[in-house]
């Protein structure tokens, strides 16, 4: 992300809090009051964005997009993988015991 594009999305994120409508004009005033450089064209997009988009729902769902293509990934293709899961999923694999400090001949507190 570069560094417009941060500035942009901050200045987004001050005008919907605030309750103002976000407008390229207002994007680049905020930016400029908070001297920063951006290319022209950043406000009209992140503006165009804003229109398009509810603000809040980009906000509630960020990183949610990313599970289903896990779960394509590592469906396969025919039907008898889960059938073949389901009885190694139900042997318990034993771990082996932890020996305590006691065993070791010293502990913390000696």
């Amino acid at each position: 992300m570069s560094f417009g594009e941060l500035a942009c999305s901050y200045a987004v994120l001050i005008l919907h809090d605030d309750g103002i409508p976000v407008t390229a004009e207002k994007i680049a005033t905020l930016v400029k009051a908070a001297n920063v450089s951006v290319e022209s064209y950043w406000p009209g997009l992140f503006a165009k964005l804003a229109e398009k988009r509810n603000v809040e729902d980009l906000i509630m769902n960020v990183g949610s997009g990313g599970g289903a293509a896990a779960v394509a990934i590592a469906a396969p293709a025919g039907g008898a993988a889960p059938a073949a899961a389901a009885p190694a999923a139900e042997e318990k694999k034993e771990e082996p015991k932890e020996e305590s400090d006691d065993d070791m001949g010293f502990s913390l507190f000696d």
